[in-house]
């Protein structure tokens, strides 16, 4: 977006108005910034501008100062901050950690944050949806160095297993719109002209509190006799000898304060927890922690690994399969057994014969291909049934009951001629429609009945005449070879789409089944005799809205009038709502009726 310099067409002051409804959108759209962040990057006193840019893009800054927000179509939907305003207030995005400062000149230079080159802990990434504002830091540098948008949600990437885009970037450290002001700068010593590195002090004070606070914790007797030392050893000038021993008294009285915070900050977070829970856990020796790692994974290996999802990365296993799989109130930690890596335990299990896993050198990081079902372990294991999940689902149905507004949209398919025999030879209806996991299981049950895969590759299925022919008869060119194999991430898809395509639009008890793809709303706006404007609002019966009872309703809330008329040579209505309203209606129907963004389609005939 600013990757070549484009100059203004426009900037102007903002009003009074204008102010507090950039300050209530910011607030809006960054709900972790306080009202101090927002005043520190938009200080009352100081004088806002806007320059609006050919591309559409307005950009927010302090007059003859830096730039803080821009957004990126102008309607103050897609609001980002700017470097300079993640620099003063570092938290006020979440963000990915890069994998090491050398993936940073791949994000400086222009492109887009994939997911291999980030960072994912043991616990994995925290969820997110897609579209979210999200920022890109260095390990050890506290600054973000980018700010983008993400391409899909934490579950949509854990089914992808972490792979492809993860975030569009918006604006980076370098690109024009960093090097648009005079003075430009940079936060700390790690930025430098074409790569990013730790920062060195923040790493330095960082291993100094931490040690102290260690020292302190260990021995309160040490430290004072260590500043007893420090005063005896201090210079002979009495000025000098004060000043040292009054900056050494301050450090000493805030790194009591920080660990003495800490320790409160620890017993809060327990005392919601059981103190049964509490104390067995500290009580859990290292053949304790090894126990408990062997049981989830045996859980785990019964319940939700599944050999369709295979193979399947270390990382994935541990967060999405095992973590859950734990007793309610017990941290599990792969440090405290006698493994202490997971690499190392999963090697482990391996040896014994339980799975199958190999070691990514490049990668670091250890893959889960098999797992032997007939292993003695595993046949004497009985998995436990989790009622926490049922309690949730029950909990999930009672709240979609009480709102009526909530609407879901599911994507279900339904066998066509080409697929019928493979539900036929599993047993599946063929007249019921599935979601897309539900004929993944599908194909797969008819692989597992047929016997399918490759020995010699786990990942790679042989096509029998009837799973070729459901998959590709009809699309091979003639004088082309069908197919012999194909690889199991590429089946699901495959399979599913030879299916036929429908959608289920459900709202509070009433829900309806539409062949083809989802039909969007149209909010147009359009220009009438004298110079007045009129909002069009037509396609609600896709998403099973009554015209008449949404016209009444915004007739109240736009304090204007409202009429609906049939679409002349179409089935469904049409809503007229007097006034440019479009970007508030808009805004109104996500927040009040669940339709998300991708079904409304908006075009403002007014703007030249």
């Amino acid at each position: 977006m600013f990757k070549k310099p484009v100059e203004a067409k426009t900037q102007q002051r903002l009003s009074g108005a204008d102010r507090k409804k950039l300050k209530r959108t910011i607030k809006e759209r960054f709900p972790n910034a306080s009202d101090a962040d927002i005043d520190t990057l938009l200080p009352p006193k100081a004088e806002i501008t806007v320059s609006k840019f050919p591309n559409r893009v307005h950009v927010y800054g302090l007059e003859g100062g830096f730039p803080m927000f821009f957004d990126v179509d102008g309607r103050g939907t897609d609001i980002f901050p700017t470097v300079y305003a993640l620099w003063r207030v570092p938290e006020l995005l979440p963000a990915f950690i890069l994998k090491g400062g050398e993936v940073s000149r791949y994000v400086i230079g222009g492109a887009d944050l994939m997911f291999p080159g980030i960072y994912i802990p043991a616990e994995g990434l925290p969820s997110f949806a897609a579209g979210e504002p999200w920022a890109v830091k260095v390990p050890g540098n506290p600054a973000p160095i980018a700010v983008g948008a993400t391409t899909i949600s934490s579950t949509e990437a854990l089914k992808a297993g972490f792979r492809g885009k993860a975030l569009r970037v918006a604006h980076y450290y370098r690109d024009s719109l960093w090097g648009s002001v005079e003075g430009h700068h940079v936060p700390n010593a790690g930025f430098l002209e074409d790569v990013v590195f730790e920062d060195p002090s923040f790493s330095t004070s960082q291993t100094s509190d931490l040690c102290e606070a260690e020292d302190e914790q260990q021995s309160g007797v040490s430290d004072r006799v260590g500043e007893a030392s420090n005063v005896v050893d201090a210079p002979e000038d009495p000025d000098l000898n004060a000043t040292s021993t009054t900056s050494t008294d301050l450090k000493n009285e805030f790194a009591e304060q920080v660990v003495e915070d800490m320790r409160e900050l620890k017993v809060n977070e327990n005392v919601s927890t059981e103190d049964s829970n509490v104390e067995e856990q500290q009580n859990l020796s290292s053949e304790d922690v090894d126990a408990l790692l062997d049981k989830c994974l045996l859980q785990a290996l019964h319940t939700t690994v599944k050999d369709k999802d295979l193979p399947l990365p270390g990382s994935t296993l541990w967060s999405s399969h095992v973590l859950p799989c734990r007793p309610s109130g017990i941290t599990l930690d792969i440090k405290k057994s006698t493994h202490k890596k997971l690499s190392k335990w999963l090697q482990s299990k391996s040896s014994a014969g339980l799975i199958s896993v190999k070691e990514d050198k490049h990668k670091k990081e250890v893959t889960l291909f098999s797992v032997n079902r007939g292993h003695p372990d595993y046949t004497s294991f009985k998995p436990e049934k989790r009622k926490v999940e049922k309690n949730e689902q029950s909990s999930d149905h009672n709240t979609s009951d009480r709102s009526h507004k909530v609407l879901e949209v599911t994507e279900v398919y339904k066998p066509s001629v080409h697929v019928n025999p493979i539900f036929v030879s599993v047993g599946a209806d063929t007249g019921k429609f599935y979601t897309a996991s539900e004929a993944h299981d599908v194909v797969f049950r008819y692989i597992e009945q047929e016997n399918l895969v490759k020995q010699t590759n786990k990942a790679i299925v042989v096509l029998d005449a009837t799973l070729c022919d459901a998959l590709y008869k009809g699309t091979i060119k003639r004088g082309s070879t069908y197919p012999t194999e194909i690889h199991k991430k590429d089946l699901g898809s495959t399979f599913v789409n030879r299916m036929q395509a429908h959608h289920k639009v459900t709202r509070g008890s009433e829900s309806v089944i539409r062949k083809g793809a989802l039909k969007t709303i149209q909010l147009v706006t359009e220009r009438r005799q004298g110079n007045k404007k009129v909002t069009k609002l037509s396609g609600l019966e896709s998403f099973l809205m009554d015209a008449e009872a949404l016209a009444s309703e915004l007739q109240k809330k736009f304090a204007c009038s409202t009429s609906v008329a049939e679409l002349p040579g179409k089935k469904g209505h049409e809503v007229l709502i007097q006034g440019g309203v479009i970007d508030d209606l808009g805004r109104h129907l996500v927040e009040q009726y669940g339709i998300p963004k991708r079904y409304i389609e908006v075009l403002d005939k007014t703007k030249k």
